[in-house]
């Protein structure tokens, strides 16, 4: 019946398995996307989906939505969950919904999500190794990280260990919290998808709104934003904290990463034998203590994780040594938070490579930390350059040049780089407006640190 008809807005990654697991489960279905029909149609053969499911493409879809008789929505993550068009839907009693809620409804284990302005890719990446090397149980790691946890739910059991990451835009539409949460920060971020600031913290928020007592919650210690935000959650809080000790959580205390519960206290792993670098990368490691500890896996397992671990790609990742010059690929900072905090992690001079598609943040801040960094120099591109070179001049006397695109930033960068020097890729904003993610713009910066060092090893030859 029409009146049942679910709509699927957005043929993305996490959407995609949608299709065909409701049409087995017999729900009648609409597809809407901003690209021609045909590339839809594409999309859903490569599914094993031919026929049977109405495709509305083209730049008018959203109006093509509001005409259609659908009662429930999946969104895509990405998208504005606001407009004119959503905004009558909503009105008309139209439920929105979205992949991940379904997914938290129908698996069958506890379910441990993870989110954060910054840090959730390696903490998820720490919490799922941790819990594979434990081996009592059959782990699915997913969500944000990797593929989509929906194909899998066949395999999973109440018994397996279940990690997911999760964005503020796949906690936008949950009306269910995991079992097991960690929200590890706030910071602004993604303020061009979502109506302000506050609408950000609220999604985020959603990943402790919707538990009950007899779930748990891993929170920083002290945030005050963060305590708001938890203040009517119902989930057991835990604790972690980089600066003091706690009665119960994970801290850091004289070179140790400590784990106190209820049998006392006790070291997990030593700061000297985590290879990551940077503050933030201890208080990742103790936000995945307390959440192993939680999850009941095995410590002696995380510390060997936390001892052999050296990073998810695109966070501080050392690409290459070539002329005396280390080159940096932190292009997953796509906010100017995570900028500053790979600039407290690297204590030699950096060229810094700034600047992408405008999120609407503010960079006066990360102007001011650039005159407590070691930075030298900065090449300034994108959407965002203008910003940039502004706030550079402002706060600090630093040298600023202009780059045309992305591989003109990074030929000048390498250019200033001299011997002892990083040449840092930690562009403090999304790449959307030159690449399709993050990913894409750290893989060509590879590309290009191999080109130059390559040319320059040549001639030297």
């Amino acid at each position: 019946m029409d009146s049942e008809l679910v709509g699927i807005v957005g043929l993305g990654v996490n959407n995609r398995p949608l299709v065909p697991f409701l049409l087995a489960e017999g729900v009648p279905l609409a597809v809407f996307d901003r690209r021609p029909a045909e590339e839809i149609e594409a999309d859903l053969a490569r599914l094993g989906v031919h026929g049977g499911v109405r495709v509305h493409g083209g730049p008018d879809y959203l109006k093509a939505l509001e005409a259609s008789p659908v009662s429930t929505l999946y969104l895509t993550p990405g998208m504005r969950k606001f407009g004119p068009e959503l905004d009558r839907l909503r009105d008309r009693g139209v439920r929105f919904t979205c992949e991940t809620d379904l997914f938290l409804a129908r698996c069958p284990a506890p379910v441990i999500g993870i989110t954060g302005s910054a840090g959730k890719t390696t903490t998820t990446t720490l919490v799922g190794e941790s819990l594979r090397r434990d081996g009592r149980r059959p782990v699915f790691v997913g969500g944000n990280i990797g593929q989509p946890l929906l194909p899998q739910l066949e395999e999973i059991t109440p018994e397996s260990w279940v990690v997911m990451e999760l964005s503020s835009f796949q906690l936008d539409l949950v009306e269910r919290s995991p079992h097991g949460a960690a929200l590890l920060n706030i910071r602004p971020n993604h303020l061009d998808i979502h109506r302000d600031y506050e609408d950000y913290q609220a999604a985020k928020a959603n990943i402790l709104r919707f538990q009950s007592k007899e779930d748990w919650a891993v929170l920083p210690y002290g945030d005050p934003l963060i305590e708001r935000l938890a203040a009517d959650a119902q989930g057991r809080p835990v604790f972690f904290s980089l600066h003091q000790e706690i009665p119960h959580g994970a801290y850091y205390h004289n070179g140790q990463l400590w784990w106190r519960g209820g049998n006392g206290g006790r070291p997990v792993a030593a700061r000297d034998a985590l290879k990551l670098l940077g503050d933030h990368n201890v208080a990742n490691a103790l936000a995945a203590i307390a959440i192993v500890a939680s999850a009941g896996g095995d410590l002696m397992a995380a510390a060997e994780v936390l001892s052999t671990f050296s990073g998810v790609p695109h966070r501080l990742e050392l690409v290459r040594e070539a002329g005396g010059v280390t080159y940096i690929n932190d292009s997953i900072a796509t906010a100017p938070d995570r900028t500053m905090a790979a600039l407290s992690a690297i204590r030699q001079p950096i060229v810094l490579v700034l600047g992408g598609y405008d999120k609407k943040l503010e960079y006066d801040t990360l102007g001011k930390a650039l005159s407590d960094s070691t930075v030298r120099a900065v090449v300034a591109l994108g959407e965002i350059r203008a910003t940039i070179e502004r706030v550079v001049r402002e706060h600090t006397d630093l040298e600023v040049v202009s780059a045309d695109g992305f591989d003109e930033a990074v030929l000048k960068a390498s250019q200033l780089a001299r011997p002892g020097d990083a040449v840092l890729l930690s562009p403090a904003a999304a790449s959307y407006d030159m690449f399709s993610n993050f990913e894409a713009r750290g893989q060509r910066f590879r590309e290009l640190v191999g080109i130059i060092t390559h040319s320059t090893s040549g001639s030297a030859e």
